[in-house]
């Protein structure tokens, strides 16, 4: 039987102008699931449901195997949170923030927080408002980690970091997952982080998850592909193509389930194929973003 970090089903939120529908979502233990969609999909509302900030209308949720919101006080105990508009006490250095983590929880690690400070190239006696904003990202970032919990749930950790301040912040997330036993849900813009990290990939847009499953297999499903078609010669959308974008000398047919038996069908309709492109995780989303929105329409 898998052992999953998360598991929800059916997760219902009704608010007056958007609605959560039902979410299934499912972490393994072990790994990490990128959570991808565009502002004011329900991203940072599924997590906070799956925290217990927010009660769900109906549905389960249960994390580290604990009921929630009924045990969240237990399931905190292992849970590592880190939300881009976290706050910290401006008038308060980092080391107060690190001594006031470390009298709550007993799994702190004085040695790792050490070194995540010098690795972060921050300073005990720091103040939070004198912080830049990726300063204050990594600081929080350290009070999660040095209490070495098994399960890290990061809503849009590298927003507005610069490339330095986002690698090194990816780097200790790597770290994370070289032990087996703890797992990561986070959400991002940048697909790059989500493409390099994730072994799991969920896309949701307007409530709804529209795609989930592992990364490899995103990757390796969608293509695009570069057709020419003799006169008189029209493809449509369906069994396989997603999209088709014509004009009077190509043709450029998108797939999210590219095969041997896919290109054959696409000869027997007169085509032939003259160039195969695998796609970023960012085309991969905007690709599905738009056949959903066209589904709907």
């Amino acid at each position: 039987m898998l052992d999953l970090a998360i598991e929800c089903h059916g997760i219902n939120k009704h608010y007056p102008h958007f609605d959560l529908e039902d979410i299934d979502l499912q972490v393994p233990a072990g790994s990490a699931m990128g959570f991808v969609g565009p502002n004011g999909a329900g991203k940072s509302t599924t997590m906070r449901i799956i925290m217990g900030l927010i009660r769900q209308d109906s549905g389960s949720v249960n994390v580290l195997h604990y009921p929630i919101p009924e045990q969240q006080i237990a399931a905190k105990r292992d849970i590592g949170f880190v939300s881009e508009d976290m706050r910290l006490y401006g008038s308060r250095t980092i080391g107060f923030h690190m001594d006031f983590v470390k009298s709550i929880y007993e799994s702190w690690d004085d040695r790792l927080a050490d070194d995540l400070l010098s690795r972060f190239d921050l300073v005990r006696e720091q103040k939070v408002k004198g912080l830049s904003h990726g300063q204050r990202v990594k600081a929080c970032l350290l009070l999660a980690l040095a209490r070495s919990p098994r399960l890290l749930i990061l809503d849009e950790p590298t927003t507005g970091l610069d490339p330095v301040a986002r690698q090194e912040i990816m780097s200790e997330m790597r770290k994370v997952l070289q032990d087996d036993s703890r797992s990561i849900l986070f959400s991002s813009h940048n697909t790059l982080d989500v493409e390099q990290i994730s072994d799991h990939i969920a896309f949701i847009l307007d409530g709804r998850i529209i795609d989930c499953r592992d990364t490899e297999s995103f990757l390796d499903s969608w293509r695009r592909i570069r057709l020419e078609l003799p006169d008189g010669h029209h493809l449509a959308t369906g069994d396989g193509v997603v999209d088709l974008q014509c004009s009077e000398r190509r043709t450029v047919a998108t797939t999210d389930s590219f095969s041997d038996q896919l290109l054959t069908s696409l000869k027997q309709h007169g085509a032939c194929v003259k160039d195969i492109e695998r796609m970023t995780l960012e085309e991969i989303f905007l690709a599905r973003v738009k056949s959903q929105q066209e589904l709907a329409a």
